[in-house]
């Protein structure tokens, strides 16, 4: 089964966790802050990082939150770096149910190893921020 269409048993009365993160180097924020007031006019708990955040310290942040979905901004160019190195911390952490999304400047070639490589979802420029609000409900069953 494949992280996209793996079943959770989040609570239905508690609210969506979702952690928003910016990985490495890249300094621009203004997107995932907007997605992160979309997603909670939507309902959900999020809990943003901000800037600069190692791999490592978002596992962590995951982890600490009890994260259902986490979302990374990356406008870099170094996704297909950064992460595959989440993913496996992810799954080193045993916290491979939680649903990975990621948006940016993702070019539309590198979207398939992004998927193959456990991400749930890519979002590009020009993603309907409802959609991305709808396709975080439907990765996690609710």
């Amino acid at each position: 089964m494949s992280a996209a269409t793996a079943s959770t048993s989040i609570p239905s009365t508690r609210p969506i966790r979702v952690v928003l993160a910016k990985i490495g180097l890249d300094g621009h924020d203004r997107g995932v802050q907007v997605v992160a007031r979309v997603l909670r006019d939507a309902g959900m708990e999020v809990i943003y990082t901000g800037l600069w955040q190692t791999c490592e310290a978002v596992v962590r942040a995951v982890e600490d939150e009890d994260a259902d979905v986490l979302g990374i901004s990356i406008l870099s160019g170094a996704h297909m770096a950064l992460v595959p190195q989440l993913v496996a911390l992810l799954r080193a952490g045993k916290l491979d149910h939680v649903r990975l999304v990621v948006g940016g400047i993702i070019p539309e070639t590198d979207i398939p190893a992004l998927e193959a490589a456990g991400v749930s979802r890519v979002f590009t420029p020009g993603a309907a921020l409802g959609e991305i609000a709808s396709s975080i409900h439907t990765l996690v069953g609710r």
